[in-house]
């Protein structure tokens, strides 16, 4: 049997996680720097978050333009979201303002592409192999 993975539910979830750990993490775990743990703004893991987004991101949607949907929506959301992300690490003023809608825009884009992919008289093109 064949394990078959669904890239934009997992696209969410690293983005929720993202979301979680910028937001709710410092809230709940502001003590972690008296015991000598500090994963809230470690640049390791910020990065690793981005990188991991991007990844997970890139492969889901390319996946659903190039075999099912042929639309630039989605992947122009993400785009934006991912710049967001990115401009976050270099504008720490404006985490909060960057950070959320970022998340808001790959979420989104996740969720359009997962919708569109489903959609039984979806385009198809000469490439798709389905």
């Amino acid at each position: 049997m064949r394990l078959k993975i669904n890239w934009d539910a997992l696209g969410i979830g690293a983005s929720l996680a993202c979301a979680i750990h910028c937001a709710l993490l410092p809230l709940f775990l502001s003590s972690l720097p008296l015991f000598g743990v500090n994963i809230i703004h470690h640049i390791g893991f910020e990065v690793g978050m981005i990188v991991l987004a991007f990844c997970v991101g890139t492969y889901s949607l390319y996946h659903g333009y190039k075999k099912h949907h042929h639309s630039l929506l989605p992947i122009s959301l993400f785009t934006a979201g991912i710049l967001l992300l990115v401009l976050k690490q270099f504008f720490i003023q404006y985490e909060t303002w960057l950070l959320i809608p970022a998340v808001v825009l790959i979420i989104t884009a996740h969720l359009i592409n997962y919708k569109s992919c489903r959609v039984h008289n979806h385009a198809h093109s000469d490439d798709c192999n389905h």
